[in-house]
């Protein structure tokens, strides 16, 4: 390549890499995978590699991605933290390795290595040991003050059990299982799911109001001593041993190891097991143990020159799809699984994963029988790459998905602009628990105290199965979710008593019919005074009123033609559930 052609692409590569690292670090909501980050990363890399004199301080690979959020208070932090230079290959470590050693004059090499905790990274600041100061990494030498929400997570001592000064690094991050539980949650509320754990934590920490960031289920592991007074250790492995002695929550995949093909035999060990580890990884990292050796090794404005990241490169595998079934997830969307002749891949067995929607299925051209590639990177659920057509047979059959729900028969609707079809039936037993928080949340009958984790106890506990069970719950059930639960129960049974007088635009936008929302539910209310009539109403006298329309006219018809929807407002009627507008009376 010549020099004008790779300034080009450098330009190109810098203004990439740049706004990546701005919706990752900054925005919380990354566009593209770590991996492709990192192989954007490597090319910019080797291209400055190869022509010095185009090398920019401003280049993402001289400097930290990510700048301190507006409302938060800055820190200078006192010893900066930096990012680690990634590695891709058994050889790079080798060549670390060989630096390293010539740099230091030393023969055999002592390493620590560390899975590498895909969170946010923080310095926790201790005086008399006492906790007074938490920040983020930032831009590596100033970062955003987040003591206070810092404050919220578990596992951060308040008071060590030594009175010592210290400064310690560590790595904020929500477990897998806490991340799952999260987006299904947010799923469940009609909110916007993460896109991965590391930015769920991100987000949670960085929120301007602490009593949100208490909701979150925040962890953390500490990874490093920053700074120390008189220390007394000359090995990172002692010093993190010394750190869970003071109460800290240390980094609890750890090892030294005598030389490089050790660090590496590690390495590879880790990569087998991260799969079932508790927390996200998509890489080890590799640390000079010894302090000194650190300390005449020295750092770059980025990098340590003393430690580097391996990361794990996508696996792929070829395997067979052997069918296609449809799943229903909790908000009605039917997710077509493939079902696959089971491989080791990345540490664990696959035998199934999403093939996502129909367009997904239509644009990899898959069919049932046929030999495909998937991979799997870091942690993310394994993905089919590509089809082998050259080892179609023939006899492989295409897939289509359902018209109707393959848990309840209700119709499967697929709206214009949406990639999935959705189940549309109010008792649907997959949608059971999204449709209930629904129906007692504030757009629908508002019942104080009826919220998310109140419903999902009452449903573990097999007390509410449909939306009318809410108006059969006993006061005795209620209370025994709760310690001393009788003044509460007391209480919720009132206000759901009280959620039978609403009027009937609460109960329409309650029962979540697609398109009809609290303005919509007040006008078809006005118009047609009884849920009995409005049951009863065609889409052609109902695409005339206004502010409604075809679409939602077409919608509220289908609804309420289903045997479903019928059975579940007998219920609410049996219940003494009000089924009139009464703002017409008041006229």
């Amino acid at each position: 390549m010549d020099k004008e052609t790779a300034k080009k692409r450098i330009l190109e590569l810098r203004e990439k890499t740049q706004y990546y690292a701005n919706k990752y670090y900054d925005d919380d909501a990354p566009e593209i995978s770590d991996f492709e980050y990192d192989m954007l990363m490597v090319e910019l890399r080797n291209l400055e590699n190869e022509f010095p004199d185009l090398i920019d301080k401003d280049s993402l690979t001289q400097k930290v991605g990510g700048h301190v959020k507006e409302g938060f208070e800055k820190v200078e932090h006192e010893v900066p933290l930096q990012s680690l230079q990634d590695v891709f290959s058994v050889e790079d470590l080798r060549l670390f390795d060989t630096r390293v050693r010539k740099e230091t004059n030393t023969e055999e090499m002592v390493y620590s290595v560390e899975a590498k905790i895909d969170g946010l990274s923080v310095a926790l600041e201790y005086k008399n040991g006492e906790f007074v100061r938490g920040a983020t990494r930032g831009n590596g030498q100033i970062g955003e003050d987040v003591t206070e929400n810092l404050k919220t997570v578990k596992n951060i001592p308040k008071k060590l059990k030594e009175n010592i000064d210290i400064i310690v690094r560590g790595e904020v991050f929500i477990s897998k299982a806490d991340f799952e539980k999260m987006n299904e949650e947010q799923e469940i509320l009609e909110e916007k799911t993460f896109a991965n754990a590391r930015n769920a934590a991100a987000g949670s920490l960085r929120q301007l109001d602490s009593k949100k960031t208490a909701k979150r289920p925040l962890d953390i592991y500490i990874f490093n001593v920053q700074k120390l007074e008189n220390n007394p250790f000359n090995s990172h492995y002692d010093q993190l041993v010394y750190l869970e002695s003071l109460g800290f929550n240390v980094e609890p995949i750890k090892k030294k190891c005598n030389g490089i093909e050790e660090a590496i035999k590690e390495i590879k060990r880790i990569g087998d097991i991260r799969e079932d580890l508790t927390f996200g990884t998509d890489g080890a990292v590799i640390k000079v143990d010894n302090l000194d050796l650190r300390e005449e090794l020295g750092t770059n404005f980025k990098t340590p020159r003393w430690a580097i990241a391996y990361k794990y490169p996508p696996e792929r595998k070829e395997t067979i799809l052997k069918d296609i079934v449809c799943q229903v997830g909790r908000t009605g969307a039917i997710t077509p699984m493939a079902i696959l002749e089971p491989i080791r891949l990345a540490g664990s067995t696959i035998s199934k994963t999403t093939l996502h929607n129909e367009d997904f299925i239509i644009d990899k051209d898959l069919k049932i029988g046929d030999h495909i590639i998937i991979q799997k990177a870091g942690d993310v659920i394994p993905e089919v790459v590509e089809v082998i057509k050259e080892k179609r047979t023939g006899e492989e059959k295409e897939f289509k998905m359902p018209d109707t729900c393959p848990v309840c028969g209700a119709p499967a609707i697929r709206e214009n602009g949406e990639a999935i079809k959705r189940c549309i039936g109010i008792e649907c037993p997959a949608r059971k628990l999204r449709n209930i928080v629904h129906f007692a949340s504030k757009a629908g009958m508002d019942i104080d105290g009826l919220g998310y984790a109140i419903i999902e106890q009452l449903v573990q506990k097999n007390l509410l199965n449909s939306i009318a069970d809410i108006y059969y719950l006993k006061k005795e059930d209620i209370a025994s979710l709760k310690k001393n639960g009788d003044k509460f129960a007391t209480n919720l049974i009132n206000a759901i008593n009280e959620s039978k007088n609403n009027n009937l635009d609460k109960l329409i936008s309650a029962l979540g019919i697609r398109h009809v929302g609290t303005k919509s539910a007040r006008i078809l209310a006005k118009e047609y005074g009884t849920m009995e009539k409005l049951m009863k109403a065609n889409s052609i006298n109902l695409s005339f009123i206004e502010d409604v329309g075809t679409i939602t006219a077409n919608s509220v018809c289908e609804f309420f033609s289903q045997e479903q929807t019928i059975d579940l407002i007998q219920k609410l009627k049996s219940a003494g559930v009000n089924m009139k507008d009464n703002s017409r009376r008041r006229k």
